[in-house]
This record gives C-alpha cells, sequence and structure tokens, in this order.
C-alpha cells in the first residue's frame, strides 16, 4: 500500500503499469522477435506472477550511444510517466573508444531523466549492467583483444553501478552470464555479436526478482 501522498502508481487505460524501456540493440534485440526482446520477455513474467506490468515502450535502437540516446528521447517525447523503466545503455560508448568520464556524465543525465520518467521514484528504475561481447564469434573475427574488452567493459560497469547507488536504483549484473555464455552460438544470432532469445531468457531469469520486489514494495 502506498503511504499517504505518494503519487499514485500510473496505470494505463486497461489498468496495467506502464512501462518504458531504453537502451540499445540490447533492448531492441537486434536479430530476435519482438517477443523474444529481454523487456518483453520481463513483462510477461511479471505478469506470470500476477505483476500487471504492459508490454514496454521501447525507445532504443542498434548503434545508440549515450548521448544518442537522450536525443531519441528528446526527439520520441514519451508519453506522461511510467510504472516502470529500465536502462541498458554504453556498449557502444565503449566500442567506439570513449572515456568512461563521458560515459560518467551522460550516464548519469539519462538515470536522471528515468527516475523522472518514473514520477521520480528511484525505486521504480532498474538498470541492467553492459554484456560483454569481446567472447562473442563476431570479436574473434575481427581480432579484438577479449581481456582489453572485458577490462573496459568492467570500466563501464564500475561507473554504472557506482551512478546506480548514490542514486538509490537498483543494478542488475548480468556481464558473468555474457561472459559464461556468449561464445555459445545457440545465445547469438546468425550476426555472432547480438544475443539470442535464448540469452535474453536468462537475463530476464537475472532481473526478474529484483523488478518484482520493485513492484511489490508499492
Amino acid at each position: 500500500m502506498s503511504s499517504p501522498g505518494a503519487p499514485a502508481t500510473p496505470r494505463t487505460y486497461d489498468g496495467t503499469i506502464p512501462y518504458l524501456a531504453l537502451g540499445d540493440s540490447y533492448t531492441i534485440g537486434e536479430g530476435v522477435p519482438v517477443h523474444g526482446r529481454w523487456p518483453v520477455q520481463l513483462a510477461r513474467a511479471l505478469r506470470s506472477d500476477g505483476i500487471p506490468l504492459s508490454d514496454p515502450h521501447v525507445i532504443a535502437t542498434t548503434g545508440w550511444t549515450t548521448d544518442e540516446l537522450s536525443q531519441a528521447i528528446d526527439a520520441a517525447e514519451p508519453p506522461g510517466t511510467f510504472g516502470f523503466v529500465s536502462l541498458l545503455i554504453g556498449v557502444n560508448n565503449q566500442y567506439r573508444g570513449r572515456g568512461t568520464d563521458d560515459y560518467a556524465c551522460e550516464f548519469d543525465a539519462l538515470l536522471g531523466r528515468a527516475i523522472g520518467f518514473a514520477d521520480g521514484r528511484a525505486g521504480r528504475v532498474i538498470v541492467l549492467s553492459i554484456p560483454d561481447w569481446g567472447v562473442t564469434p563476431f570479436a574473434i573475427a575481427q581480432g579484438r583483444d577479449a581481456g582489453l574488452v572485458a577490462h573496459q567493459i568492467d570500466a563501464y560497469n564500475a561507473v554504472a553501478a557506482g551512478i546506480c547507488d548514490m542514486r538509490g536504483v537498483a543494478f542488475v549484473d548480468i556481464t558473468p552470464i555474457s561472459r559464461e555464455r556468449g561464445a555459445n552460438t545457440d545465445m547469438l544470432v546468425d550476426d555472432g555479436l547480438h544475443p539470442s532469445s535464448t540469452m535474453y531468457a536468462a537475463w530476464t531469469a537475472c532481473a526478474l526478482p529484483v523488478a518484482r520486489a520493485l513492484l511489490e514494495s508499492a
């Protein structure tokens, strides 16, 4: 039950809790059908648990960096507020060789916007860590240094986790799953880089108890 004076959970016309998913290829689900995207899988799993979360309103495109996502949010002008917001962004900053200082500023700004979309409630926002693409066949074919990619991904994730902690936002670390299974062909789509629905299911299983706790806490 909400405390006196607490903002009511936003609801859609059909009584579901509106969900906004922000990100890049990992949120839009490059190469997988809509039902295979992890935000869609997460919403479905929560509904199965009796939490009426809507399918996500997605603002995400393959290749986006933090600044590009912010610009896309400006252009999209998401309507109203949402009862739940997810954010997964940064791999393309790393891929393009950008520094963590710029990422820290831009991620913090995006997280602030995500909290704003959740009606100011940090406890209704969830962030997923950046997966490690350095173990994938795509990275191997490009001759990428897997150790260097891992080091840089860890640095980015440390920045994001620290900012989430300061803002009181849940941070879900799916990077170990990507490292353990990211070289397996059944965990990837045909490009050898982007996750398959099966990999996204593993991420969903990791995020589900956290998301459930956040949504039940209201």
